[in-house]
């Protein structure tokens, strides 16, 4: 057992998987489905405006975990594992003395069961690359450090969560770092459903669906009730791992994080969930406790994924290599930066090749028609393919792209969206505009343009 540093703190993530920041009730959610959430985020940091910087799992995962883009490991696809060597979280919290711990879904290998040369820095495992396919709602199977497959008892998300409890409770002395990964609220792939835990789809069928679903409709009149159950359970199964820290005296001494890799449109964007440039694949939430985040407040400023790997690092004092390509929030928190880009950026796959910009105000999408998606990560040719005015129409039901009203909007935005492109390791794209539409009545002020 390792030596616990004075006043080294233990962190965990709370990982969920194809979660709606509008799940939550600090964004607005009626149906009271995620109190411990709600709570963390009041006391502790709450990253309002938080996005995924790849809406699909396994590219997202591997942002989260390198702190650098998908195409720059080249995991630009489900099917394309880390390569093997590349450092993750996991090697550089082991790096620095910690005990480090990993629990579920993975989708960052090509095989199953993962094996101990592509586990990538965690000492502890229990977990599938693919947990949609080696599990179901009430039949829970992941391997263990021996490559054993071993079934646990309850609704997978209590599976999960139990084992994660008893990492807890055995590394009390450790410095750890514990990566908690779900399935949950992901459809289960075989039957394309959302299964919850049996009585609570009922309890949230026909309750409230969010306006972007309600206008365009997909399969959220057949799903939202399971969904939304199951995202019931996994904030019950948070504060199950809240009341374990408190109970175990570690409260104070622990930063956690919950997030997820990417949001769900429920098949209203294209042919299924995500991987798309709009809010609903790509807004997710976003909270911290702990040390350095309680009382941290609502933060207002555009969090991307990529953001997360140095801030983990930088809020337990382990210095953030230079390759990786987000940004610390941390001084963010403490006062100490005014300067936060007012922008993330998206890279989209699989569904197309696609790059976008969201600000404040616009989201911006380009995709590139002469690519295959499953085949390219990128392209140095692309076409503008939506604008959105975010603070006219938040649920995205709009598309202004092509409007003459938005030439200089398209404009500003295509040069800000190319400079993140480069930024990020890609080649400065061409962007042709989209075909011309007339205005309208609509008008875009010189103040609007830049924001």
């Amino acid at each position: 057992m390792q030596e616990k540093s004075e006043g080294q703190p233990n962190v965990i993530v709370f990982f969920t998987d194809q979660q709606r920041w509008d799940t939550t009730g600090v964004h607005g959610n009626p149906l009271g489905l995620t109190p411990n959430f709600d709570r963390m985020a009041h006391m502790g940091t709450h990253l309002s405006h938080m996005f995924t910087c790849q809406p699909v799992c396994g590219p997202a995962r591997s942002c989260l975990q390198t702190g650098m883009y998908a195409t720059k490991t080249g995991c630009f696809m489900n099917a394309i594992p880390l390569p093997v060597q590349t450092k993750t979280l996991g090697h550089y919290f082991k790096e620095a003395n910690y005990h480090t711990g990993y629990i579920g879904k993975w989708h960052l290998a090509g095989e199953e069961p993962v094996p101990r040369h592509k586990r990538e820095g965690y000492d502890y495992w229990l977990a599938s690359n693919g947990l949609e396919h080696t599990s179901e709602p009430y039949h829970t199977v992941m391997y263990d450090m021996e490559d054993q497959p071993i079934k646990l008892p309850g609704y997978r998300v209590d599976a999960v969560t139990d084992a994660a409890i008893s990492y807890i409770n055995d590394h009390q002395e450790d410095p750890f770092f514990l990566f908690v990964s779900y399935l949950e609220p992901h459809h289960q792939n075989r039957t394309d459903d959302y299964p919850a835990p049996d009585g609570y789809q009922e309890r949230y069928t026909s309750r409230w669906t969010p306006p972007d679903l309600a206008a365009l409709g997909g399969t959220s009149h057949q799903h939202l009730g399971g969904y939304y159950g199951m995202v019931k359970r996994l904030d019950e199964a948070f504060g199950r791992m809240l009341d374990t820290l408190k109970s175990l005296n570690l409260k104070d001494n622990t930063i956690v994080l919950f997030t997820s890799d990417h949001a769900c449109h429920f098949k209203t964007r294209n042919s299924e969930y995500k991987r798309s440039c709009h809010e609903a694949s790509i807004r997710i939430p976003g909270a911290f406790q702990g040390p350095g985040f309680d009382g941290g407040g609502y933060m207002g400023e555009l969090i991307s994924l990529i953001d997360i790997p140095p801030t983990l690092l930088d809020a337990v004092g382990i210095p953030v290599p230079e390759n990786m390509q987000g940004r610390s929030i941390m001084p963010l928190i403490r006062g100490e930066r005014t300067d936060w880009q007012d922008e993330v950026f998206v890279q989209i796959s699989e569904s197309q090749v696609g790059r976008a910009i969201r600000t404040q105000r616009w989201k911006y999408s380009v995709s590139a028609p002469d690519k295959v998606a499953t085949v390219d990560a990128g392209s140095d040719h692309y076409i503008e393919e939506f604008l959105y005015d975010l603070e006219a129409d938040p649920y995205e039901l709009t598309n202004l792209i092509g409007f003459q009203s938005h030439r200089e909007v398209s404009d500003r935005l295509k040069q800000r969206l190319s400079l993140q492109m480069v930024l990020a390791g890609e080649t400065a794209p061409f962007i042709a505009d989209a075909q011309e539409q007339p205005k309208g009545q609509r008008k875009v002020t010189a103040d609007e343009v830049n924001r």
